[in-house]
């Protein structure tokens, strides 16, 4: 078995929710052979406060949590990226940097907590859901054989996880 950390970064828009739950998701999934990072394209400057409490409601540590600018991945001396997963539809359409070692990259597309309206018992719902779907595909994502997989083939399952939705889909767990 391979020694290998893969460096995964989470992109959004505002980095203050979807890729910020997720680089929570994988640094406790990945077991150490992931480190998970997460940026945005126009980051919020914090994160958003149903994140945090989503998290620590779950007893993630959230000290790792600030909204960051994708531009601290792209410089040298940052961490050199295995994986680029795009988690907002805003992101995956942006123009990203260039990535150092030509990451893989995938859409993996869920729908914003931060914009859901309707009362508190909603907004915090459609962070739970956000948690639910990124869980499910980050879950897939790191019981994926790394070494016996070909490129095109990791690649080909990168991009079905990003279209699963729901745990009954026994196409691609």
């Amino acid at each position: 078995m391979s020694d290998k950390i893969y460096n995964v970064l989470f992109l959004c828009t505002g980095n203050s929710a979807r890729s910020i739950i997720a680089e929570a998701i994988l640094n406790r999934l990945g077991q150490g052979r992931f480190k998970a990072y997460s940026a945005g394209s126009q980051p919020k400057g914090e994160v958003h406060p149903y994140t945090l409490q989503l998290l620590k409601g779950m007893n993630y540590d959230t000290s790792f949590a600030r909204s960051k600018n994708w531009d601290e991945f792209a410089v040298a001396g940052a961490p050199q990226l295995d994986f680029v997963f795009t988690v907002c539809d805003n992101a995956a359409a942006e123009a990203c940097p260039v990535w150092p070692g030509q990451p893989m990259t995938a859409h993996w597309g869920v729908p914003d907590p931060a914009a859901a309206e309707g009362t508190d018992s909603e907004k915090h719902f459609a962070f739970a859901e956000a948690y639910r779907m990124l869980n499910h595909r980050i879950s897939i994502f790191v019981s994926l054989p790394m070494a016996s997989l070909d490129k095109l083939s990791l690649q080909k399952r990168l991009q079905e996880i990003g279209t699963t939705t729901d745990a009954a889909n026994p196409e691609v767990a």
